[in-house]
């Protein structure tokens, strides 16, 4: 595996293996929504999740990772991220992101979605729209010879045209051999950073996280989950994407 700037380029080899990862990430995050409806605890989410990594034989990526306690984020509503699968009950209206990796063969996989709990208003659908074509609007500028903070652009011009925020405090990374690795990629971009051009072999892992409100965010007492200041709704989509000279290529996709 060659190093470019700290950055770790995966040859095609390493690519399948973590194609073959999200690829299984894909599959979870399919039956995960499949079984989205009012009157589901999410912790049930967390039991799907836990049997699947078992029947696709790999191992959850976020379980113990810096102390974390399940393989499923599971966040509802004003929850932006690293929610904890419990015994709250989903409701009509409701909205679930689930952020779920593995480990196959050394390597990972992550993805995210969020899904809407039965009708949801139009607002509500407007937010998970525009966050999810963010997203793409991302992969599209990512690009052997842009730069990384072209990725960002489009994301953050995409929110903010819609009236929306892009969360500052979560940004997404590379993604190889570790869960975390250089670059992280902001979905906004940052004033006086040069940002980095981008090289065939890498693996980002881009996931817009994209308030209703305000874009700050707070941590409550469980260490981990992640809400909005303003408590109003928020939604993430992630997909990991190689870089490849022929264009990027998204690799959590069953």
């Amino acid at each position: 595996m060659k190093k470019y700037r700290g950055i770790f380029l995966k040859n095609e080899k390493e690519i399948g293996f973590m194609r073959e990862a999200n690829r299984i990430v894909a599959t979870i995050l399919d039956v995960l929504g499949e079984n989205v409806r009012p009157g589901v605890k999410t912790l049930y989410f967390e039991e799907l999740a836990q049997d699947l990594c078992r029947k696709h034989n790999v191992r959850p990526a976020f379980q113990g990772y810096g102390g974390f306690p399940f393989a499923l984020c599971c966040s509802v509503n004003e929850e932006v991220v690293h929610g904890f699968p419990s015994e709250r009950v989903l409701k009509e209206g409701d909205i679930v992101s689930f952020d779920m990796g593995v480990i196959y063969e050394g390597f990972y996989g992550d993805s995210a979605r969020t899904y809407a709990v039965g009708e949801v208003p139009d607002e509500t659908a407007r937010l998970l729209k525009v966050t999810q074509e963010s997203l793409m609007k991302g992969i599209e500028k990512a690009l052997s010879g842009n730069n990384l903070y072209d990725i960002s652009a489009a994301v953050q011009q995409h929110v903010e045209n819609a009236g929306f925020q892009v969360v500052r405090r979560f940004v997404g990374h590379g993604i190889g051999r570790k869960l975390h690795e250089k670059p992280e990629i902001p979905n906004f971009v940052p004033f006086g950073l040069p940002g980095v051009p981008l090289r065939p072999g890498m693996v980002l892992a881009i996931e817009p996280m994209v308030t209703a409100g305000t874009y700050e965010v707070e941590v409550l007492s469980d260490n981990w989950t992640a809400v909005t200041k303003d408590r109003k709704l928020s939604a993430h989509f992630e997909h990991s994407v190689a870089i490849t000279s022929d264009g990027p290529v998204i690799l959590s996709q069953a």
